[in-house]
């Protein structure tokens, strides 16, 4: 278990920053206690917590700044004069830096980083510290920036939006990283020493690595939009459809987030369908009124579940190729779900005094087209 630590999380309110600090919240029976600082504050405050710190998140940086200068004056200049109050207090705290893959290039961003690098591996040889360089690729997840940390953040914020994505190269092909596996790799720093790759950087391992083009990106994220419009669930068997989809909701405006449902009313109640799948079916929710039979019809493939969820029922089974009727009763009060097999004719009827919410799960989505349901009275 992680002893309770005094954390510096350094750029705090960035996208990194934010959800270190609420994994920290959460990392364990003891909390943390986590000083925080970015670069709009001021340097006393900064030197008070270096002197005190047990633990270093340096994640403050610039990524495309108004000015080139900027690159060096936050990204270099900062974090030097961070090093130099840790030295300045005898702190041997182990420190964390988040660079990039792009620290080989040669951009004015790529410099900065490059030379904070350098800065961190002679501090560390000069006062024996421990010393972690995360060399990250393209990081995505809740609370990035869009037009800034992320492509995924611009793609998923102009999709909620409604807005067209534009892309120059569709062909692109681009290395992901997932926010909380970045989180958790960083958080297993404060329970010990962890080996760095052989060339001195950390990275994730490959199997947290995604890759795809940047068309592929924009089909899957506007395919979200789409999805939610038909009522469909998306892929989530698929490890980076499940990240997408979390990462594009938290993009929605929070007016967006209802999504409105057809009923089929008559007299007897109404039929609604709730979501589908592409490949396990969908999900609807009947209401039938008291004293109301619905059903008395079998299907060839279609298998199906109930689950009453309020109300009193009554189900009535029969093999159409016998006269023997199963009857079961089920309650909201008592909650069990009912198989309905293939070539069972069954029916659902309402014995309570209230409207009775029917919760049916089928192994495939309805096709008016192909129905493969067949009128047969339960009781002949």
């Amino acid at each position: 278990m992680v002893r309770c630590m005094k954390i510096l999380v350094t750029g705090h309110s960035g996208f990194l920053g934010r959800n270190l600090i609420e994994a920290l919240k959460t990392s364990g029976d003891e909390q943390h206690k986590i000083y925080t600082y970015d670069k709009s504050d001021p340097l006393d405050k900064l030197e008070e917590y270096a002197r005190d710190c047990d633990f270093v998140y340096h994640l403050a940086a610039v990524h495309r700044p108004d000015r080139n200068e900027e690159f060096l004056k936050v990204n270099l200049e900062l974090f030097s004069t961070l090093l130099m109050y840790l030295e300045k207090y005898h702190n041997k705290s182990p420190i964390l830096y988040t660079s990039s893959i792009q620290a080989v290039q040669d951009t004015e961003y790529a410099r900065s980083k490059r030379l904070a690098e350098e800065a961190l591996k002679a501090y560390g040889r000069r006062n024996n510290s421990r010393t972690i360089i995360y060399r990250l690729t393209n990081t995505f997840g809740k609370w990035a920036k869009p037009y800034g940390h992320s492509v995924v953040a611009t793609f998923c914020y102009q999709v909620a939006r409604d807005q067209e994505i534009t892309i120059h190269n569709p062909d692109t092909v681009m290395n992901f990283y997932y926010i909380d596996d970045v989180i958790a790799s960083f958080l297993t720093h404060l329970e010990g020493d962890v080996p760095p790759q052989p060339d001195g950087y950390y990275r994730l391992e490959e199997k947290y690595q995604f890759t795809v083009t940047l068309k592929e990106l924009a089909g899957i994220l506007t395919g979200f939009r789409l999805q939610r419009q038909g009522l469909y669930l998306p892929d989530i068997g698929d490890r980076l459809v499940k990240r997408l989809y979390s990462t594009y909701l938290s993009y929605l405006p929070l007016e967006k987030l209802i999504v409105p449902l057809s009923a089929h009313t008559d007299s007897r109640g109404s039929f609604m369908e709730i979501f589908k799948t592409d490949t396990r079916g969908q999900f609807s929710l009947n209401i039938t009124k008291p004293g109301i039979k619905k059903g008395d019809h079998y299907h060839n493939t279609k298998c199906e579940r109930f689950l009453v969820i309020s109300g009193k029922a009554k189900i009535q089974l029969r093999r159409t190729d016998s006269e023997e009727i199963t009857e079961y009763y089920v309650t909201g009060d008592d909650p069990r779900f009912l198989e309905i097999p293939p070539g069972i004719t069954h029916n659902l009827i309402n014995v309570g005094d209230t409207d009775l919410y029917t919760l049916i799960w089928a192994n495939e989505v309805f096709d008016p087209l192909n129905s493969d349901t067949y009128f047969c009275p339960v009781i002949p």
